[in-house]
């Protein structure tokens, strides 16, 4: 389904990419506060029922990136941490992950950390917090919770070594406009727990109640196409199968997010099989 030509990534000025930065900025600023949302709130006593539970490992190593960024982005994930862990999302409310954990700033004591701009990689102010909303959105597709916000990078930058998960299973994040928003439509009230160990992020949803479906997160429709203007895209479609807890039988399949990226490597490097 992804036969179709991707347009060449065009160059912004940096004024133009600047003045609309501050439009989003104060466009989302103005949703927070009319958008009719009923926020989400940290709430300190534990919920009973697990949901779901996953870990990241905190340092990598990436080729052409220097090990200390990822010393700071461990600095700047304790301090996002502190902001929204036992957030609790109770039925009708939104949790907005920008919203709760503010702007990072020096003052704030976030560190220099890796972040990616236009497909290359830079260094700024409280980079890193995308592996937090990535780990929140792989934990949140597996609970009945809705995602009503994700974002994701728009260049592939580096190739599949070690990984785990699908591509284009995470959520990038960029104050404040690029924000991570996940609602409760359902009678349960949910809980996001998180801790930070020397070599791991990890977290969990639990629940109030016993969670009656399981869920199991898959690709379909993966392919790496080459584009008119030289360049190659990679495109997927993550689907999910539900099942009951009680039973084991699969009750839905269903659609989760469409992804496309364009391609920062060859799609021919060695331990890259995916086709």
């Amino acid at each position: 389904m992804f036969r179709k030509y991707h347009e060449k990534p065009k160059s912004r000025s940096n004024i133009r990419l600047y003045l609309g930065k501050k439009y989003f900025t104060c466009k989302r600023h103005i949703n927070w506060l009319c958008g009719g949302y009923k926020f989400a709130a940290k709430h300190g006593q534990p919920l009973p029922h697990k949901c779901y539970s996953h870990k990241t490992p905190l340092y990598r190593k990436l080729k052409n990136v220097d090990m200390y960024l990822q010393t700071n982005k461990v600095i700047n994930l304790n301090l996002a941490v502190a902001k929204i862990n036992h957030v609790t999302i109770r039925p009708g409310q939104t949790f907005s992950f920008w919203r709760m954990v503010g702007k990072p700033t020096r003052r704030k004591g976030y560190a220099e950390g890796m972040l990616l701009k236009s497909g290359t990689v830079i260094t700024g102010t409280g980079g890193g917090l995308c592996q937090l909303t990535n780990l929140i959105y792989w934990l949140t597709i597996h609970t009945p919770l809705t995602v009503t916000e994700r974002h994701r990078h728009g260049y592939d930058v580096f190739p599949d070594s070690n990984r785990t998960l699908p591509f284009g299973s995470g959520a990038t994040c960029f104050y404040n406009y690029g924000d991570l928003m996940i609602q409760n439509n359902t009678s349960q009230t949910f809980q996001l727990v998180l801790e930070i160990t020397d070599e791991f992020l990890k977290g969990a949803w639990f629940s109030d109640r016993p969670p009656e479906f399981s869920y199991s997160v898959y690709e379909k429709e993966h392919v790496m196409q080459s584009e008119f203007w030289g360049g190659f895209t990679r495109h997927n479609v993550l689907h999910r199968k539900v099942y009951n807890r009680a039973t084991g039988n699969l009750v839905d399949d269903e659609y989760v997010i469409e992804n496309h990226a364009i391609m920062m490597y060859s799609p021919f490097l060695e331990g890259d099989t995916k086709q």
